[in-house]
């Protein structure tokens, strides 16, 4: 037995509540509940009559390994773990404009010479997809393209005799169900379009993209459920200052998580950048002071980017903490661990801190490279232009070791630096003094060592 009933979702989480407010208490979110109409079922009690009974296997089988498809974009192929699996599902979010229907339509393309794919747009009509793959170069692609938004003209295109072997929905909150009475875009609509598409993926075999809109703060809109339904989900970041972009997975089964792609977006799309490391220090100028190369990580890429620093004096009550691409919280501890370990007072200056070419660094890893831009620009002594820096640092001012760090040497050696300054390593022989290459490498153990090497004789 069912009846009507109306409720009210809160369109940034997905939180149920029973009348309306005007904040929702489970995100937070301020003019975020909107009602909707509903069905509420009456549960009943399950018997185990009518079920049937489940086959169970052994854990080690002799399936073979997963086939893969390539998209001829060597960076999405490597997000994606090594080429597309089929019956999966991927969710793409990123600001708008920020290139995710560029991407998309390239992948398409490529895909095109090796099957058979589909691209339905809700946003945009036929004639502007095709102004796109022009401008791309794609438009002799064998793309099959629609403009559709109806859930149900969809699945029955798509479940066909000869269905495709990849599809593009661009984007999820503009399909809506006729069967449910709310707007497209909204909790209940993305969720039940979501599942239907998902569902029809597995059933028939072809790889699902799903372009998912993201809300003010970064994520993606709609329910939270959406990414625990989807096999990967991509973020497409960048700065619309920069021409880089950053393809990251922070989720992916079948493949490593935190993985990421490299991009530039031209006037012909987007390019594939085979070296980050190289276009991200291409304008660096070296014996400048608050500057400072950090070797790190991105999944399992290492990723060199200059950090750069600025301490200036302050008239103010209040000094400026300006951060851009890495976390103002952690930059704060830095300061307050050279203050009160080191004796470095930087608490009376304004303090700038960028991370030059619109990358977002996340990882501890970045805390000794960017003490040392900070004491750089603060005794105005310039960091050795050919010597990177890495390492997580410590309340009590020590300097811990950090994972990858022969990956990272290696590569700041490929890139012809000739020092390193790195943690103290707990085996002996990797000590101070050793190296790797023709890479010099030079450990500490206290933020107060890294002082010394600003200390003018």
């Amino acid at each position: 037995m069912a009846r009507s009933s109306s409720q009210f979702v809160c369109q940034e989480c997905g939180a149920v509540t029973h009348k309306w407010a005007g904040k929702c208490e489970a995100c937070g979110a301020w003019n975020s509940i909107v009602e909707e109409a509903a069905r509420e079922e009456i549960p009943k009690g399950l018997s185990a009559a009518k079920g049937r009974r489940i086959e169970f296997v052994a854990l080690e089988g002799n399936s073979p390994p997963l086939p893969r498809m390539s998209t001829g974009i060597g960076e999405l192929d490597r997000v994606c773990g090594g080429g597309l699996v089929p019956g999966s599902c991927l969710l793409v979010g990123g600001d708008p404009g920020i290139g995710k229907s560029t991407l998309l339509l390239q992948a398409t393309a490529g895909l095109s010479a090796i099957a058979r794919v589909a691209y339905i747009s809700g946003e945009e009509a036929v004639d502007q997809v095709r102004m796109r793959a022009a401008r791309l170069g794609h438009a002799k692609a064998k793309v099959a393209l629609a403009s559709a938004t109806s859930l149900r003209d969809i699945l029955a295109s798509l479940d066909g005799p000869e269905p495709p072997q990849a599809v593009v929905i661009d984007s999820i909150q503009t399909v809506y169900a006729d069967n449910i009475e709310s707007a497209p875009g909204t909790v209940s609509q993305v969720r039940a379009c979501s599942a239907e598409l998902i569902r029809l993926a597995k059933r028939r075999g072809f790889v699902l993209f799903l372009v998912g809109h993201v809300t003010k703060d970064g994520q993606i809109a709609g329910p939270r459920v959406l990414e625990h339904m989807v096999d990967t989900v991509l973020y497409f970041e960048g700065d619309r200052g920069h021409q880089f972009r950053i393809l990251r997975a922070t989720k992916n089964r079948f493949g490593a998580t935190d993985e990421i792609g490299v991009f530039e977006m031209t006037e012909r799309g987007l390019t594939e950048v085979a070296n980050p490391s190289a276009l991200f220090l291409a304008e660096r100028r070296g014996n400048v002071t608050g500057s400072c190369v950090f070797a790190g990580m991105e999944g399992t890429r290492p990723m060199l980017v200059e950090i750069q620093a600025l301490v200036a004096p302050s008239t103010l009550s209040s000094p400026r903490r300006a951060v851009v691409g890495w976390d103002a919280n952690r930059l704060s501890m830095v300061m307050a661990v050279l203050d009160a370990r080191c004796g470095l007072a930087l608490s009376g200056n304004d303090v700038y801190l960028n991370v030059a070419g619109g990358l977002r660094i996340n990882e501890p890893a970045a805390d000794l490279a960017v003490a040392a831009a900070l004491v750089s620009s603060a005794s105005d002594v310039p960091v050795p232009a050919d010597m990177v820096v890495f390492g997580e640092i410590g309340l009590s001012g020590e300097v811990r070791a950090v994972a990858q760090a022969d990956t990272r040497l290696k590569e700041a050696a490929k890139l012809g630096f000739a020092q390193a300054l790195v943690p103290s390593r707990p085996r002996k022989d990797k000590g101070a003094g050793g190296g790797v290459g023709s890479l010099s490498v030079r450990s500490i153990g206290h933020l107060q060592d890294l002082l010394g090497l600003f200390r003018q004789e």
